[in-house]
């Protein structure tokens, strides 16, 4: 893989701060985030204090309730073709010391499917989520357990899952070695169909 590793911080204040701002400036509580994010107001509140990052799909969220652009707040590669080289593909995270991603879809007329492969550290516990759509999880190195509206599945390399996304879900590197997950799904984890809308 490429070892240009991009985060979303570039000279820019931090995450947490430009998410409190703007929801302040939308005059929006915590709550009201988190109900229409699909996430908890503890998570919400950790994300705004920098205690905690979210994931890729969670800043999704947040940034649509937000009326935000994901990419006001994250530089994601953006596709070069159909085609992409395991030596070339740039890595990239929400923040440093949390999941990293490396894109693999690329984006045309039609298109509806998402996919990056995700690494993910030892013991790190993605926050539960609900969203629109569906998803796909293959393992392909390591280990990981995934929570589905309850029910536990412990994937090996080789294993996969596929559910709705509009079910409770979560992930967790319960081993003490990476693991990394191709991941597929429907939601614009990229923010390319999304209306852009300037911050104030």
């Amino acid at each position: 893989m490429s070892q240009q590793f991009k985060v979303s911080e570039d000279g820019l204040s931090p995450l947490g701060e430009r998410l409190r701002g703007r929801r302040q400036y939308l005059k929006l509580t915590l709550k009201e985030v988190a109900l229409g994010s699909g996430l908890s107001v503890g998570f919400i509140s950790q994300i705004e204090r920098g205690i905690t990052s979210p994931s890729l799909s969670s800043l999704v969220s947040v940034a649509r309730v937000l009326r935000m652009d994901v990419g006001q707040l994250l530089a994601q590669p953006k596709p070069e073709g159909p085609v992409t080289r395991h030596d070339e593909r740039p890595v990239y995270a929400v923040s440093p010391n949390s999941l990293t991603y490396e894109r693999l879809s690329s984006s045309f007329e039609g298109s509806t499917l998402r996919s990056v492969i995700i690494h993910e550290p030892p013991g790190h516990r993605s926050e539960p989520i609900a969203h629109e759509g569906e998803e796909m999880f293959y393992v392909l190195e390591g280990a990981v357990t995934v929570e589905v509206a309850g029910e536990r599945s412990v994937l090996e390399a080789g294993d996969s899952l596929h559910f709705q996304s509009t079910k409770i879900h979560s992930s967790w590197n319960h081993t003490d070695s990476p693991a990394t997950i191709l991941w597929v799904g429907t939601m614009d984890v990229f923010g390319e169909k999304a209306p852009k809308e300037e911050t104030t």
